[in-house]
């Protein structure tokens, strides 16, 4: 629905392409669920699938940029190498995998390129002792600008440059004046604000495994907000990115809700706004 609304031309590459994106996301959502079970960082249940998926659907426009929705698929992909660091087993090729899969988003989304921050802090916290591994990511960087300028080489018979690469800022958030996009973002705001509450506090009361892998999920929810005041253009879609890290953490409030009407209510709420959107908007 999304697609349509963007003005779509249902030819065969537009279609394929679509497709193709469409399964990225979903990969998306099935990564999400895999990262938190294989490092338990929530409990065995479908919240957090079913909440990317909802906040997703209420930010459109996030269903109408393919862009970003590869790029942070790739970003996922580099989360669950990082934080796979804390088995102290192939730790250099972790660290070169994921810097390689945050450099390869950065190629859709340049403000991706952000999330190094978490490949970093993986670093500090789980493998900091060998000074090799604070030299892999560089390694990875030029591994990918390698290939990158040897494909702009054989396809355009140029140099990639910087200018290809870059995408400056702009501050201009006068679309977040559209209801369209002001009821969900003021939503999921004052939702991330209530859950960030809760979080902290099941950080401070976990074992020091599992505070390694939530501290990760919340530098990434930090990331992915200066990912957004940064992006190139300000109608949401760039706030992708604070989905997944967002999912985790409503996840772990809602598990913590003893009133089940309350956390059932809410539950459907957020479900059933997407929706209600798409029929006032």
């Amino acid at each position: 629905m999304a697609t349509l609304q963007s003005g779509f031309e249902p030819t065969v590459g537009n279609i394929f392409k679509e497709v193709i994106v469409l399964l990225l996301f979903i990969l998306s959502s099935v990564l999400i669920d895999f990262i938190a079970k294989r490092n338990e960082v929530t409990s065995r249940n479908a919240y957090k699938t079913i909440l990317f998926a909802a906040f997703a659907c209420m930010l459109f426009r996030v269903l109408q940029n393919n862009d970003v929705i590869i790029s942070n698929f790739f970003v996922l992909l580099a989360l669950r190498r990082v934080i796979s660091l804390k088995s102290q087993r192939e730790t250099k090729k972790k660290i070169f995998d994921a810097t390689l899969w945050i450099c390869v988003a950065s190629l859709f989304y340049f403000g991706s390129i952000l999330f190094m921050g978490v490949v970093f802090f993986g670093i500090i916290i789980h493998v900091s002792h060998n000074v090799k591994n604070w030299l892999v990511p560089v390694l990875a960087f030029l591994t990918v600008l390698s290939l990158v300028t040897c494909g702009n080489l054989a396809i355009n018979d140029s140099f990639y440059s910087f200018s290809d690469w870059f995408q400056p800022s702009n501050f201009d958030f006068s679309q977040y004046r559209d209801l369209s996009v002001l009821i969900p973002v003021s939503f999921i705001l004052a939702l991330s604000l209530w859950s960030l509450f809760f979080y902290m506090g099941i950080i401070q009361r976990a074992s020091s495994m599992l505070k390694s892998s939530l501290m990760l999920f919340l530098l990434n929810f930090f990331l992915a907000i200066g990912v957004a005041v940064l992006a190139p253009t300000k109608d949401s879609s760039e706030l992708i990115f604070f989905l997944a890290p967002l999912a985790i953490i409503v996840t772990n409030y809602f598990q913590l809700l003893n009133d089940k009407w309350f956390q059932e209510t809410l539950l459907w709420v957020i479900i059933l706004l997407p929706a209600v959107l798409l029929i006032a908007f």
